[in-house]
């Protein structure tokens, strides 16, 4: 919108909220940089088991300085390289994590291998092993299909248990008195807190352990802040496979505002944010800093229709 006068024209344009939280976490950061390290010291080939975050585009930025995806999104694949591919080669296992059983495949293969592991998914791994070497159950509130899942039930002797909802704890059969809750890292807090509750209904003695990372904490507290300060709509940027995005995606959607969850600047349709004279900005822990700035950039740019 423009005013006009008798000594200036000044034109307004969408303000945008940036959360403080937006962008990679500490351990998807830490994935990359040992990723890049091996590439820039002159190793051949830097293979990542699966992909080492969940975003395409940073991804394919990787791959222009040599890091390479193998095998599947779950990271359960066989591998094979031939000689030539091993020579000056290693092997990243991802920020996710993977079972003990996968380590010790990817460890067989004749490469050169490295953790990427992210610290916090580490530490509840930990967790779990210790309680299950002292006879524990482990439920795990999580996506069962998601690779830190999988990576986590991968510590326990029995396979573990995951949960979603209070039908999952439900259907649990009779765990015995030693029971654990975890949660994969990228949860909502107030979920877990709320089944935690509910299985100690069952199992009073259950050992409730929060294991949701604090960044997964600062960005659910941050898209709260974005909405007291006055935004209209929110933007989530991140990949559409990113559990940690698409779960900021719902839980904009609940603070009743208009959401839009986009991968790239590159989805944003000016037209339709013409209408919000301000906009929230938030981006799960995998979206490169970047993407941010772009899709910033671009929305400072529009002018509101009113």
């Amino acid at each position: 919108m423009t005013y006009e006068g008798n000594w200036a024209t000044v034109s307004f344009t969408v303000k945008v909220i940036r959360a403080e939280s937006a962008g990679f976490c500490w351990g998807v950061e830490r994935a990359i940089n040992i990723a890049e390290d091996y590439s820039e010291k002159g190793y051949q080939n830097v293979y990542t088991d699966g992909p080492l975050i969940h975003n395409n585009q940073m991804m394919e930025k990787l791959s222009q300085k040599g890091v390479q995806e193998v095998g599947s999104y779950e990271g359960q694949s066989n591998l094979s390289f031939s000689e030539r591919e091993r020579e000056k080669s290693v092997i990243v296992v991802r920020a996710h994590g993977i079972p003990p059983e996968r380590r010790k495949y990817l460890k067989n293969l004749g490469l050169k291998f490295r953790d990427a592991t992210c610290p916090d998914v580490s530490f509840i791994a930990g967790k779990i092993r210790t309680h299950d070497r002292r006879g524990y159950k482990t439920v795990i509130f999580g996506d069962a299909k998601h690779p830190e899942v999988v990576g986590l039930l991968g510590y326990t002797s029995d396979g573990g248990y995951p949960i979603k909802t209070k039908q999952d704890i439900d259907a649990l059969p009779d765990l015995g008195e030693k029971v654990i809750l975890v949660s994969q890292s990228t949860m909502f807090t107030h979920e877990f807190l709320e089944l935690g509750k509910y299985l100690q209904l069952t199992y009073p003695s259950a050992v409730i352990i929060d294991t949701i990372c604090g960044a997964t904490k600062d960005r659910q507290k941050d898209l709260k802040t974005i909405t007291e300060e006055g935004a209209e709509a929110i933007i989530v940027i991140g990949g559409q496979h990113s559990a940690n995005t698409r779960k900021l995606a719902i839980l904009a959607r609940q603070q009743n505002l208009p959401t839009y969850h986009i991968e790239t600047a590159k989805q944003i349709d000016a037209e339709e944010m013409a209408q919000y004279q301000c906009v929230g900005v938030t981006a799960g822990a995998s979206t490169p800093i970047f993407i941010i700035d772009e899709v910033c950039k671009k929305l400072e740019n529009i002018v509101p229709l009113r």
